[in-house]
């Protein structure tokens, strides 16, 4: 198969949902800036955004979100809830909903964080699988969100080939 048929394929599967994960966003209380920042850079990267949501910080609320959207989308990003206050339980989330964890992505994520923030090391955020979908947490800081997407964005339409079992190497 040449390659730019399978970069065709690839491109036609880029769909993703953002998901802002904050208790006063889903009571209305303030606005959601993260997830439009968010999903305007995977736009800008070719990504199909198919939905954006906002969950509050419920970790079966998100749970159901993230379950039901994985067979929807092949990427998932949430931003928020990946700190270490009591209600920020989105790894927790994450982590129950995935068949596998992704930990280099998570870990690129801290790396290139730490060179702009101390506050970085307190990211608890995760990635991983659920069947051939990708779910990346990001932090709830609009800028802290695009920053760590932008870390990782070149590996995403690669990892989701791999999912997808496009495993030939050119």
């Amino acid at each position: 198969m040449s390659s730019s048929i399978v970069e065709a394929r690839a491109s036609e599967d880029l769909t993703a949902a953002v998901i802002t994960v904050s208790d006063s966003c889903a009571r209305g209380e303030r606005e959601d800036v993260s997830g439009p920042s968010v999903a305007d850079i995977l736009k800008k990267h070719g990504f199909h955004v198919i939905t954006r949501q906002v969950v509050s910080d419920d970790q079966i609320k998100i749970q159901n979100l993230l379950v039901r959207l994985a067979t929807e989308v092949r990427f998932i990003a949430t931003t928020g809830g990946t700190g270490i206050a009591a209600r920020d339980v989105t790894p927790e989330a994450t982590r129950a909903v995935c068949d596998r964890v992704i930990e280099g992505l998570a870990e690129r994520i801290r790396l290139e964080g730490s060179k702009k923030t101390r506050f970085a090391a307190l990211s608890r955020g995760v990635c991983g699988t659920r069947g051939q979908s990708l779910i990346l947490n990001l932090p709830g800081n609009p800028k802290g969100a695009v920053e760590s997407l932008e870390a990782v964005i070149d590996l995403i339409p690669h990892a989701l080939n791999l999912l997808q079992g496009n495993t030939s190497h050119t």
